[in-house]
C-alpha cells in the first residue's frame, strides 16, 4: 500500500520533470514510512550529468537524516537506476529499492549489471522492479516521441544528424 503511493509521488515528481524539458524520472526516498526526500532530474536545468533525481535525492535524505548513511531507508524512482546512481545507493547504504520500469540501456539493478547485489561490493539493496511500470515507461516514450518529433522538425538538427549518421547507437 505505502510502496505505492510513494510511487505514484515518485511519478508526479516525473512529470513536473518532463514539463522542464527534462527525462522524466522522480524518485522519492522514504524512513518510517515518511517522505524525507524527494527530486526530479535537473540535468538540463543545472548543465550537470550527474544532477539525477536519484542522486539530488540522495543528497536531501542524508541531509534531512544528519547521516551519511541512509539505513532503513527506501528510494522509490520511476526507472531502473543507472551505474552512478545505483553506486551511490550502495555508497550511501540504502537498504530497499523500489522502481518503475526497467531500462534495457542503461539499468544496472539487473538489466545491463547488478550493482545492488554485486557479490564484491560491501552493501546488496534489495530490490522490488516494476511498480506502476506501465504508467512509468508510458511517461518516459511519451517525452521521448515528442523529443524526436521535435527534433524532426529542426531543420539544424537534422544536419547533425548527418555529422553523427554513422554513429547509430548516439542517435537512438
Amino acid at each position: 500500500m505505502m510502496d505505492r503511493l510513494f510511487m505514484q509521488e515518485a511519478l508526479k515528481l516525473a512529470k513536473t520533470a518532463a514539463e522542464k524539458d527534462e527525462v522524466p524520472v522522480g524518485a522519492v526516498i522514504a524512513f518510517q514510512n515518511k517522505v524525507i526526500a524527494k527530486a526530479h532530474n535537473q540535468v538540463e536545468t543545472l548543465h550537470d550529468p550527474t544532477a539525477h533525481a536519484e542522486m539530488i535525492a540522495i543528497t536531501q535524505a542524508a541531509n534531512t537524516l544528519g547521516c551519511k548513511w541512509l539505513k532503513d531507508c527506501t528510494l522509490y524512482v520511476t526507472i531502473e537506476p543507472c551505474s552512478m546512481c545505483a553506486g551511490a545507493l550502495v555508497l550511501a547504504r540504502i537498504d530497499r529499492l523500489c522502481f518503475g520500469a526497467d531500462d534495457p540501456k542503461t539499468g544496472a539493478c539487473g538489466s545491463i549489471v547488478n550493482i545492488a547485489a554485486h557479490h564484491q561490493l560491501n552493501h546488496k539493496i534489495a530490490v522490488q522492479s516494476g511498480l506502476l511500470a506501465d504508467e512509468s515507461a508510458h511517461l518516459l516514450s511519451d517525452f521521448f516521441r515528442k523529443k524526436r518529433h521535435k527534433a524532426q522538425n529542426n531543420t539544424a538538427h537534422r544536419r547533425i544528424e548527418k555529422r553523427f549518421n554513422r554513429h547509430e547507437d548516439y542517435l537512438q
